[in-house]
């Protein structure tokens, strides 16, 4: 029998992504010693099959699509994409999937990597191997989502994919099917049609992009329809199954027969909880993690649920944000000093609330922050929305020739200020963080008038919604 040896730390991380380095780059900051634990690779889902690979990958799809857009350059990238040079690209952007660069970094400021399957085994206790490790302030879980499959018969037999296969597969595949209509999948679809796959997308809503706008969801769809791709709303998967000579056959619930060469479902995400000993102090195997402000976790002071696993924002960067404020809080709370309050809210993820920032990398790119007119509304927020032609900006015709998008900012009639901001078009994506910093400053709408955007630039179009909002 192996014997077990107990460390003691004052904090404890279970899960080395984005969220879980930086709760522990703040922990260290604050000269706590702290213990990082990861079953995988450190840098965790957005470095090696997420954010990162997918950026990388769509990155010459969309560079193309603005070039040709543009007079002088259109005619000379009308060929197909390198393909073996794009996937190299991704390849470089996540290190041939290898940690020892990010491993390093955890190193280099102090903190003690556990590598295998952490579990908690009783309150501020993690079991990892032979190792047991104490937490004297805290242990933070930052182990992310999984994707969620559908409870479909023999699903498992086919092997599909899911965003994991899709951001790191070798080859193209002649046929894809895509099952969803939100981030992943419309990015996935934008991705393979413009690497040379036939794809047709499934999608059980009315349209894609459900979460945003619905012009959002709209304009990309119009543009993935003129890529080639097939292109089917409220319609829901019934079976799934494989040839013998490998081809993926699917039924769909109106009965269509579609045959394709690998499917992709992208449907939902699920929190990576079930197998950490949630029960052992109290909690729900396989849950999501409420927390309060400070990310720590309902009914407990010592625990905290950061980034994915609290179900409060998906999105990587809003994750990191959370994991400022976490390893701010537990230090704090381990010098035995007070959480700082509003205005600076060092200690609480008020973002979390009001400013959420968003960008989905299709053709044209959408961007969003804060609450749309339809969330404003259920909010109980007496609210405008005002809209705009993307093209009404100078720059906008500069950027690409028969530039087509749209903006709306969402207006608190009560306040003046900004409950929301969405941007749908070419090169939008840049475009967010203004609209971020104008709502989580909840800045006038009367000094928004002195922000001055360059001329000429996309970015004149904050003027052109003003303009709309007075005029109107």
């Amino acid at each position: 029998m192996t014997e077990t040896e107990t460390i003691a730390y004052d904090v404890v991380v279970l899960g080395a992504g984005p969220v879980g380095e930086n709760v522990a780059d703040r922990t260290r900051a604050a000269g706590l010693t702290t213990a990082v634990v990861e079953s995988e690779l450190v840098g965790g889902e957005c470095s090696y099959w997420a954010c990162m690979p997918s950026k990388a990958l769509l990155r010459p799809v969309l560079a193309r699509a603005d070039a040709r857009r543009v007079p002088g350059l259109a005619q000379a990238v009308q060929g197909p994409l390198d393909v073996p040079a794009v996937l190299a690209h991704r390849n470089y952007y996540t290190s041939d999937w290898h940690d020892d660069g990010a491993a390093q970094w955890l190193d280099s400021i102090g903190a003690d990597l556990y590598r295998g399957h952490g579990r908690l085994t009783g309150p501020r206790t993690v079991t990892v191997g032979d190792k047991v490790l104490t937490a004297r302030h805290a242990v933070a879980v930052a182990t992310g989502t999984r994707a969620a499959l559908p409870d479909l018969p023999g699903l498992a037999e086919v092997k599909p994919w899911t965003s994991r296969e899709a951001t790191s597969a070798q080859t193209v595949p002649g046929r894809l099917v895509v099952v969803g209509g939100g981030v992943v999948a419309t990015e996935m679809a934008t991705l393979y049609q413009a690497l040379g796959a036939q794809v047709t997308m499934l999608v059980r809503g009315k349209g894609l992009l459900g979460r945003m706008e619905s012009f959002a969801g709209e304009l990309v769809a119009e543009a993935l329809t003129e890529a080639g791709a097939d292109l089917r709303t409220g319609v829901s998967v019934e079976s799934v199954s494989r040839t013998a000579d490998g081809a993926v056959v699917v039924v769909t619930g109106v009965g269509d027969r579609i045959e394709a060469d690998e499917i992709l479902f992208a449907t939902g995400r699920v929190p990576r909880t079930d197998d950490l000993g949630l029960d052992t102090v109290g909690l729900e195997p396989g849950s999501w993690l409420g927390v309060d402000d400070s990310l720590r976790v309902n009914g407990t002071d010592w625990l905290y649920g950061v980034g994915d696993v609290n179900h409060r924002a998906l999105f990587t960067h809003q994750g990191k944000y959370q994991a400022r404020i976490a390893g701010a809080a537990i230090a704090a709370r381990a010098a035995g000093t007070p959480l700082l309050a509003e205005p600076w809210g060092a200690h609480a993820a008020t973002a979390d609330h009001h400013a959420v920032p968003q960008v989905v990398f299709t053709d044209p790119e959408a961007g969003a922050v804060g609450l749309s007119l339809a969330e404003a509304e259920r909010a109980g927020f007496r609210v405008r929305a005002v809209d705009v032609d993307m093209a009404s900006a100078a720059g906008a015709g500069l950027y690409a020739d028969g530039y087509k998008g749209r903006a709306r900012m969402v207006v608190d009639l009560e306040e003046e200020i900004l409950r929301g901001v969405t941007f749908v078009g070419p090169g939008v994506s840049e475009l967010v963080h203004s609209a971020t910093i104008a709502i989580a400053g909840q800045v006038p709408i009367a000094r928004l008038w002195h922000a001055v955007a360059a001329y000429p630039t996309i970015s004149e179009v904050w003027l052109r919604l003003l303009e709309a909002y007075r005029d109107n």
